[in-house]
C-alpha cells in the first residue's frame, strides 16, 4: 500500500512536469529560432525588433513563471487547531450512535468558533478523517488528505489544492498564463503567414514557429475559458465549489451568502486593497481564512444574539401579526432587502422562544422545548 501511495504521489508531479517541459519548448523555439534565427538574421535582419520582443517576452514569462511557482508550493491553508476536537470531545462523539445527539454534541463545542454554515440537513459541518469542525467555506481534499480553508478546487496542473492563501495566485496564474499565449502567437502569426506563403526557407525553424503558433492559440483558447469562470467567481465571491452547490445557512441555500455586495468589494477580497499589489504574486487576501462577512440575514439568524427587552415583546408580536394580515406569500430574497431582521429572543425562566421570519415578510412564534 506505501509502494503504491508513493507511485501515485509521484505520477501527480507528470501534469506539472508537462507544462515545464512545454514552456521550456516555447522558450527555445520563440527565443531561439524565432527572435535568433529568423529575425535577427539575413533576410530580415531586425535586430531592434527581436530586442523588443525578447523585453516583453521575458517580463511576461517571469511573471508566469512567478505565479505558476507559487500556486504550486503554497498551501492552500490549514485549519487551526482550536477546530480539532479534543481527545474528550472526540469519545463523546465517537460514543453516541444517533446522529441527532452526535449534532448536538458539535454544536456545543463548535458555540464559540466563527462558524454560520451547515449541513444540508441543518447540522454542523464536521470532517470524521480531520477530526475537526469545518470553518464557513472549508472542505475536505481526498487528493491532499486534509480540510482546505476556502477550498475552491484540487489542481491536477499545479498539483496542489487552490484554497484561500493561493487563490489570488492561481488567478494571476491563468492570466499571465493566457497574456503569455496571446504575445507568443500574435508576435509569431506573421512568420506562420510566411511559413505558408513559402516565403520562410527551408530550415527547421519554420517547424518550431509552425507548432509554436499552433500550441500557442491552443493553450489560450483553454485558459481563457478557465480564466472567465474565475474572474466570475472572484467577482461573485464565489468557489468552483460554491458554484455548484451553495453554502447552507439557517435559512437554506444561498449562493449569495458571501458577497460583499459589489464586484468591487468582491474582487478587493481576493486581491486587497493596494492596487500596486494586484499584479504580483503575493498574498493581499482580505481575512485569515475563517471569518468571513456574509449577509446581515444571515449573521442574526446563524447566531445567539440577545433580543429586544421583554416588555416590548407584546408590541412585536402584534405588530407582527398585522404585517401577516396585509402581506402575502413573496419571494424570500425580497423581503430579506425590505429589512426583515432575523433574530432570536429568549423569555427568561421560559423554554427558548424564537422569532421566525416568513416569506412574506411577517414574523411567528414559536416556543422550543429543551432537552
Amino acid at each position: 500500500m506505501g509502494v503504491l501511495k508513493t507511485c501515485l504521489k509521484t505520477a501527480s508531479w507528470f501534469p506539472v512536469l508537462f507544462i515545464s517541459l512545454v514552456v521550456a519548448w516555447s522558450y527555445y523555439a520563440y527565443v531561439v529560432e524565432l527572435c535568433f534565427y529568423t529575425l535577427a538574421t539575413d533576410p530580415y535582419n531586425n535586430i531592434g525588433q527581436a530586442v523588443v520582443y525578447l523585453i516583453f517576452y521575458h517580463i511576461l514569462l517571469v511573471m508566469f513563471a512567478w505565479s505558476y511557482a507559487k500556486t504550486i508550493f503554497t498551501s492552500g491553508g490549514a485549519i487551526p487547531d482550536e477546530f480539532y476536537l479534543s481527545k474528550a470531545d472526540l469519545e463523546r462523539i465517537e460514543a453516541e450512535d444517533r446522529t441527532d445527539r452526535k449534532d448536538e454534541i458539535l454544536k456545543q463545542i463548535s458555540h464559540n468558533l466563527p462558524v454560520h454554515t451547515r449541513t444540508l440537513g441543518g447540522g454542523m459541518r464536521y470532517c470524521s478523517i480531520c477530526k475537526s469542525v469545518k470553518p464557513d467555506r472549508c472542505h475536505h481534499c481526498s487528493v491532499c488528505e486534509r480540510c482546505i480553508l476556502k477550498m475552491d478546487h484540487h489542481c491536477p496542473w499545479v498539483n496542489n489544492c487552490v484554497g484561500f492563501t493561493n487563490y489570488k495566485f492561481f488567478v494571476l496564474f491563468l492570466f499571465y498564463a493566457l497574456t503569455y499565449c496571446l504575445y507568443v502567437a500574435a508576435t509569431v502569426l506573421p512568420y506562420f503567414i510566411k511559413f505558408w506563403s513559402g516565403e520562410l526557407g527551408d530550415e527547421s525553424s519554420k517547424f518550431h514557429i509552425l507548432f509554436l503558433f499552433f500550441a500557442a492559440a491552443m493553450f489560450a483558447v483553454s485558459v481563457l475559458a478557465l480564466l472567465g469562470m474565475h474572474t466570475h467567481l472572484v467577482l461573485t465571491n464565489r468557489s468552483t465549489l460554491e458554484s455548484f452547490r451553495a453554502p447552507v445557512f439557517r435559512h437554506g441555500p444561498d449562493k449569495e451568502g458571501f458577497s460583499r455586495g459589489s464586484f468591487c468589494n468582491n474582487f478587493r477580497e481576493v486581491f486587497g486593497d493596494e492596487k500596486k499589489m494586484w499584479p504580483l504574486p503575493i498574498f493581499t487576501s482580505k481575512g485569515d481564512g475563517i471569518r468571513y462577512p456574509i449577509q446581515a440575514r444571515d449573521e442574526d439568524s446563524d447566531r445567539l444574539l440577545d433580543g429586544p427587552p421583554e416588555d416590548d415583546l407584546e408590541s412585536e408580536m402584534t405588530s407582527g401579526a398585522e404585517d401577516s394580515k396585509n402581506q402575502g406569500k413573496g419571494n424570500l430574497h425580497a423581503s430579506i432587502q425590505e429589512g426583515v431582521n432575523y433574530s432570536t429572543i429568549i423569555e427568561s425562566d421560559k423554554a427558548p422562544l424564537r422569532e421566525v421570519a416568513q416569506p412574506s415578510g411577517a414574523i411567528n412564534y414559536s416556543v422550543e422545548n429543551e432537552q
